[in-house]
């Protein structure tokens, strides 16, 4: 534990004194505080509408669960941006210590393969964490001044499956930067392969295989605050094989700088 500790403060390090984590966090926050307030606005102006047209017709008011609505959506939004922003969290992970040169020196010290990337994995999903963090906000937001007030098991539910699916985005992008020195190619590949997880997600209605490979789908019960232990098990499952095989790519790494 205390090796892999040093590699995670060493990495979390690093993205604070890069302009690059601050530059994604800010662009993130500025994009979700944007889209949840569109998506506020447009519930409550369709709860607007279904009051007076119950009033035009002399019916009791439907009852419309804004909050609830809301961060349904909210998080619906959040699981597909985390698809751009994530490959430029990840891009630098290996890509650039294999540039410098500093990946040699990584492969020749006493710390074993396991240490380096689960080290490098916490560190980039704490980053992930705090990039995540400022918009419960918007939630403390809802609670205080909604009526109903949202359940607060749906918002833990919802953040816990953002978290998940963002885990296991990081572990495919720690693979992809594992593969090659250029952290601009990194990120490309990522964002390629986040591409065609979506595409198999749009095409997956009808199959049973396609649907639970998909990592969207997967993710689509728990903004309802709904646990599926199919889901948590899917998911963990991935992220152990994104960081098995980000193990197999460093550990030839290894080899080969023998």
């Amino acid at each position: 534990m205390k090796n892999i500790w040093a590699i995670y403060r060493k990495e979390v390090g690093l993205y604070f004194v890069s302009p690059i984590a601050y530059a994604v966090i800010g662009i993130f926050l500025i994009l979700a505080g944007f889209f949840f307030s569109r998506i506020l606005d447009f519930f409550i102006q369709q709860s607007f509408m279904l009051m007076m047209r119950a009033s035009q017709f002399g019916m009791p008011p439907q009852e419309f669960d804004v909050p609830g609505q809301v961060m349904q959506s909210f998080f619906g939004v959040v699981s597909t941006m985390i698809l751009f922003f994530i490959p430029m969290l990840t891009m630098g992970s290996y890509a650039e210590e294999k540039k410098r040169g500093t990946m040699e020196l990584l492969m020749t010290s006493p710390l074993t393969d396991s240490q380096i990337v689960w080290g490098k994995f916490l560190a980039t999903l704490t980053l992930f964490i705090i990039m995540l963090a400022p918009t419960l906000l918007y939630i403390v937001a809802l609670y205080r001044y909604s009526d109903p007030r949202p359940p607060l098991a749906v918002a833990a539910s919802g953040y816990l499956g953002v978290l998940l699916l963002g885990a296991t985005l990081i572990a495919v992008g720690h693979f992809i930067s594992s593969l090659t020195e250029s952290q601009v190619v990194a990120a490309f590949l990522t964002f390629g392969a986040f591409l065609i997880l979506w595409v198999i997600d749009a095409g997956s209605r009808g199959s049973q295989v396609l649907e639970y490979l998909s990592i969207l789908r997967q993710f689509e019960n728990f903004p309802k605050g709904i646990i599926d232990t199919k889901s948590l098990v899917f998911y963990a499952s991935f992220i152990v094989l994104g960081v098995f095989l980000t193990l197999r790519s460093v550990d030839s790494l290894r080899w080969r700088s023998a």
